[in-house]
């Protein structure tokens, strides 16, 4: 006689969890209150923007997950695992490139490495392959200085994936270009990330970059930061810029523009 066994149900765990993460800075009455009771769950792979007014505690958020900052209360874990510190499997791209003057694009990109004490020259086809992808491979040799703001920006994303991270942290990095190189580096990191998929959390101010570069877009509160609601793009893949022209955006756009504007 047969017995039939009931089927295993396999559970599948989130690349990153926040529960009940809170955090303040300050004490007393001069206490100010960053984050709330923020529950937040990304999936593997996925590409989840952020979105809330300015100070409303994105960027805090952000630096919680990176292990930079540490949560007032509750917990975030990454694949399973809580979250004390820095994550080697971790990189993060700042507002600002944050290059080294005097150090070449290559050298910037190897910068990591060299702080981790692993052997610099086993990451140097690597770092070459980044910089070829990101199309600055032609300005390996070149100093910061020589290089336009987009292109810095592309050598700081290079310098993010260097460690070949699991996880990607990017905190408003094209809020300081104009409209047409934003355009290409919303492009250019979608086609970066549809080559080699990464886990992201992208921090934006810009209502149309997160719906554009997203599969699920987070709108966060005013100051304290609560998530008023976590939005699925159904926008298919690949994406194009004449997208965002589309009925569909539109309508996603006002969307998200009225839970912001509440």
């Amino acid at each position: 006689m047969l017995i039939e066994r009931a089927p295993v149900v396999l559970e599948l765990r989130p690349e990153v969890k926040l529960a009940g993460v809170s955090k303040s800075y300050g004490v007393g009455r001069n206490a100010v209150q960053a984050v709330e009771s923020v529950d937040l769950d990304i999936d593997h792979n996925e590409f989840v923007s952020v979105l809330g007014p300015s100070g409303c505690g994105k960027s805090t958020m952000l630096l919680m997950i990176a292990g930079l900052v540490k949560p007032g209360s509750g917990t975030i874990s990454i694949q399973g695992r809580k979250i004390e510190g820095p994550q080697r499997t971790t990189g993060i791209v700042f507002q600002n490139p944050v290059l080294l003057p005097w150090r070449t694009v290559l050298d910037n990109v190897l910068l990591p490495i060299e702080l981790m004490g692993d052997n610099v020259n086993s990451y140097r086809e690597h770092a070459h392959e980044l910089l070829e992808i990101a199309g600055i491979a032609d300005f390996t040799d070149r100093l910061p200085h020589e290089l336009s703001g987009g292109m810095r920006q592309r050598a700081s994303i290079c310098r993010a994936l260097i460690q070949h991270p699991t996880l990607l942290l990017m905190d408003e990095p094209f809020s300081a270009l104009d409209a047409m190189t934003r355009d290409d580096m919303n492009l250019e990191l979608l086609r970066i990330w549809e080559r080699d998929r990464k886990t992201v959390v992208f921090i934006t101010h810009s209502i149309s970059e997160a719906i554009f570069l997203s599969d699920r877009v987070v709108v966060m509160s005013k100051r304290p930061a609560r998530i008023i609601e976590d939005i699925v793009i159904p926008l298919p893949r690949p994406r194009s810029i004449e997208m965002q022209e589309t009925m569909q955006f539109l309508q996603l756009r006002t969307r998200v523009r009225k839970l912001i504007e509440h």
